[in-house]
């Protein structure tokens, strides 16, 4: 009788390194496609949310009735809590407080306190990549060493019966051909995901670095009251988030 031959022979020949293998794959592609699922989604709802937020800011008349937006708003998204940052630092300095990190002026102590914000941003936003880039560059190797370790056991049992037809020998290679293709199922979904992720990234934070340049223009340069001018509106082009 003709035995059958597919994934489920070879999972039931497969010894403990083949499913450990195997399982170690699986492992990858749940926590890929975990990170890409939900990634995809908190970055859509954080630029809605970041588009809703400039969109009020740049509207308001004066830096004042902006701030007191933000007071009252809740700080849910990047741009947010970096404008409620810079306009805290504002704060303290009128009311004459002081302390080392402010030592080299307003200007330069908005300065360190945005780009913390922006530094703290970037880690959030490159949370998971390693692992789509670990999963992408070292899958296929995973899976071509399933391969390998499938066909030497494949060959071993064939040299042992003695019998080394085509259809002896050519049935149990291509099953341990299967651990590679598992491995490129699972590294190029993660590959995609990083370029994707990866570019996403550096627009979302080339545009948070552009809004806090506008912040600290906005917030150290003094309105001009000499002739009894209001201070200027922040009626300006709205930024895009793409």
């Amino acid at each position: 009788m003709e035995q059958s031959l597919g994934f489920s022979h070879f999972l039931l020949q497969a010894d403990v390194l083949g499913k450990t293998v195997l399982a170690l794959l699986l492992s990858l592609s749940i926590a890929s496609w975990y990170l890409i699922a939900t990634k995809a989604i908190q970055n859509l709802a954080s630029r809605r949310r970041a588009d809703a937020f400039l969109n009020r800011f740049w509207e308001a008349e004066t830096i004042e009735a902006a701030t007191r937006d933000i007071d009252l708003a809740k700080s849910d998204n990047a741009f947010e809590r970096l404008a409620s940052e810079a306009c805290n630092v504002v704060r303290q300095g009128r009311y004459g407080r002081r302390k080392l990190a402010a030592a080299g002026g307003l200007e330069a102590y908005l300065t360190r306190i945005l780009r913390k914000g922006i530094d703290q941003e970037t880690a959030r936003v490159e949370y998971g990549l390693t692992l789509l880039a670990s999963a992408g560059s070292a899958s296929p190797y995973i899976g071509l060493f399933g391969t390998v370790w499938g066909i030497y056991h494949a060959l071993v049992a064939i040299g042992i019966s003695g019998q080394g037809t085509l259809d002896r020998v050519a049935g149990p290679v291509g099953e341990a051909l299967i651990m590679t293709a598992l491995g490129l199922a699972v590294a190029i979904p993660a590959v995609l995901a990083l370029n994707h992720f990866a570019r996403s990234n550096r627009i979302w934070l080339a545009t948070l670095e552009t809004f806090a340049h506008d912040l600290i223009t906005l917030l150290t340069v003094e309105p001009d009251e000499a002739d009894g001018t209001k201070p200027r509106p922040l009626r300006v082009a709205v930024s895009s988030v793409g």
